[in-house]
C-alpha cells in the first residue's frame, strides 16, 4: 500500500512527499480509510508508530472538503497530555497541510497567554492543546468549540497518570455531540476503556498495533551496582565511550540540575528539562539535544513525557524509577518503533527493591556489568546477588529474554567501560 492508493487530495500527497513518505506505516495504513470513511476509532499504538500521521492526514482530508466561512472557526482539536508533545503534533499538522490554506495553533502553558490569544483571534481551524491551557482560555472566553467536527484525545493513558482525567471530562461537556472522536492511548486499562466509551460512538472501529517485540525486549539494558556517591564519576566514565546524545532520567528536579552543574564542570553540553524551567527553557534544551549542540539530557518522567528524538540510541537510568512501569516508559525513548537502543541503569543499595520490581515486570533479569571502576563503593554497601547475569568490563551485556539463561549474541553494547580492572566482585 502506498498513500498514493489512498485516494488523498494532491496537495496532501504533495506534502507527505516532501517528508519523503510514501508507504504508510502499519497504523497509517489502518487508520486512515477507517477515519476517511467518517468513524470514530479507538487505537492502541506506542509512540513512534506514526500515529500522528494516521490521525492528521485524514482530518486534513475533510477539513478540506469543509466551506471555509468568512471568520475561521476551530474545526479540528488534538488534546495532549504535555507542552512538548503539542508542538511535535501541531508541526507536523502544519507540515502535511503546507500546501493548503488551513492554519494551525498550538497552546499550553508555562509561557504568556498573549501571543497564542493572537493567534487565535486570527482563526484558527486544528487546535492542538494541553488541557489546562484549553480551559483556562475557553474560560475567558478565546476559544469557540461551537462548529467543532474532529475531536482527538492522544495519549490518553499519560492522561490518566498525570491527574488530567477531570479536565478531560470538564472538556467533553464542552464539545458538541455531533463530531468525529479518535482516542489514542498506548495501553488500555479499565479507567482508559470507561473513558474511550464517554467519548466514541458505539459503532467505534478500534485499531492495535502491536509491536514485534516489546520495549523491553527490543532495547539492550543492563545495569551497574554503584554506591550513591560514585554515580557522577560512573557517568562521566560512561560518557567517553557511548557515541551519540544521551537521555538521562532523574526522579527530582533538583537532582537533574545537579548533574547537569557536575557534567558542566567536566566540559560535557549538557541541559536539564523539568516542571521548574520555564517553557522556552525546555524548547531550547531539547532543540539543542536534538540538533546535537547540547550532547546530554537530563531529564524527569513527567517532563521526558512525548519526548520522541529520532536515532536516539541510549538511555541512562542515573536513578531507578519507584514504579516499574515507567522504566519500560524511559527505555522506550530509544529503540523506537522496530529500531534498537541501549538502556544503561545505576542502582544504589536503596534502589534495589526497585529493580526487582522492574524485572518482575518484565519478566527478566537485567544483565549486570559485574566489574568497573566504582564496584568497590558498591560492594561496600551490599553484595551482588548470585542469580544476577555477570557481564564483565567490556563485555558486551546481552539483550534481556523471558529466559534470563539466553542473549542475542551479537547486541550492541550497553555500557561499555574502560579503566584498571578491579577486583572480581565477592
Amino acid at each position: 500500500m502506498t498513500f498514493d492508493s489512498l485516494g488523498l487530495k494532491p496537495q496532501i500527497l504533495s506534502a507527505l512527499k516532501e517528508q519523503g513518505y510514501t508507504q504508510p506505516t502499519p497504523i497509517q495504513a489502518q487508520s486512515i480509510p477507517v477515519l476517511l470513511d467518517g468513524f470514530d476509532l479507538l487505537g492502541t499504538a506506542q509512540t513512534g508508530t506514526g500515529k500522528t500521521a494516521a490521525f492528521t492526514i485524514p482530518i486534513i482530508e475533510h477539513l478540506l472538503d469543509t466551506p471555509t466561512n468568512h471568520k475561521r472557526s476551530i474545526k479540528a482539536l488534538v488534546v495532549t497530555p504535555t507542552r512538548e508533545l503539542a508542538l511535535q503534533v501541531a508541526e507536523n499538522a502544519k507540515r502535511y497541510s503546507s500546501g493548503t490554506s488551513l492554519r494551525t495553533a498550538v497552546i499550553f502553558g508555562g509561557v504568556g497567554a498573549n501571543p497564542q490569544i493572537d493567534q487565535l483571534k486570527r482563526g484558527v481551524d486544528i487546535l492542538v492543546a494541553t488541557p489546562g491551557r484549553l480551559l483556562d482560555l475557553q474560560g475567558q472566553g478565546f476559544i469557540d468549540l461551537r462548529n467543532l467536527t474532529h475531536f482527538v484525545l492522544d495519549e490518553a493513558d499519560q492522561m490518566l497518570d498525570m491527574g488530567f482525567i477531570h479536565d478531560i471530562k470538564k472538556l467533553l461537556r464542552l464539545l458538541p455531540s455531533k463530531r468525529q472522536s479518535l482516542f489514542f492511548s498506548a495501553t488500555m486499562p479499565k479507567a482508559i476503556m470507561e473513558l474511550s466509551g464517554q467519548i466514541l460512538k458505539p459503532n467505534y472501529k478500534q485499531v492495535r498495533i502491536a509491536v514485534e517485540k516489546p520495549t523491553a525486549e527490543r532495547v539492550t539494558q543492563c545495569v551497574y551496582y554503584v554506591s550513591k556517591s560514585e554515580k557522577p564519576a560512573l557517568l562521566i566514565h560512561l560518557l567517553k565511550d557511548l557515541e551519540g546524545s544521551v537521555l538521562v532520567f532523574g526522579r527530582t528536579k533538583h537532582g537533574c540540575d545537579k548533574v547537569v552543574r557536575i557534567l558542566d564542570k567536566k566540559g560535557v553540553s549538557a541541559a536539564a528539562i523539568h516542571g521548574n524551567k520555564s517553557q522556552n527553557a525546555r524548547q531550547k534544551a531539547l532543540k539543542g539535544f536534538k540538533e546535537g549542540t547540547i550532547r546530554v539530557l537530563v531529564a524527569t518522567d513527567i517532563a521526558a513525557r512525548g519526548i520522541d528524538i529520532s536515532g536516539l540510541e541510549h538511555v541512562v537510568n542515573y536513578e531507578l524509577p519507584n514504579i516499574p512501569e515507567t522504566y519500560v516508559h524511559r527505555i522506550g525513548r530509544t529503540g523506537r518503533a522496530e529500531a534498537s537502543g541501549s538502556s544503561i541503569s545505576f542502582c544504589a543499595a536503596d534502589e534495589r527493591a526497585y529493580l526487582k520490581d522492574i524485572e518482575k515486570l518484565i519478566k527478566a533479569s537485567v544483565p549486570l556489568v559485574e566489574e568497573h571502576p566504582f564496584t568497590e563503593g558498591a560492594t561496600e554497601e551490599w553484595a551482588v546477588p548470585e542469580n544476577r547475569i555477570p557481564v564483565k568490563q567490556g563485555q558486551r551485556a546481552p539483550r534481556t529474554s523471558r529466559d534470563p539463561k539466553q542473549s542475542a549474541g551479537n547486541s550492541r553494547s550497553g555500557a561499555p567501560a574502560r579503566g584498571k580492572r578491579p577486583s572480581r566482585r565477592r
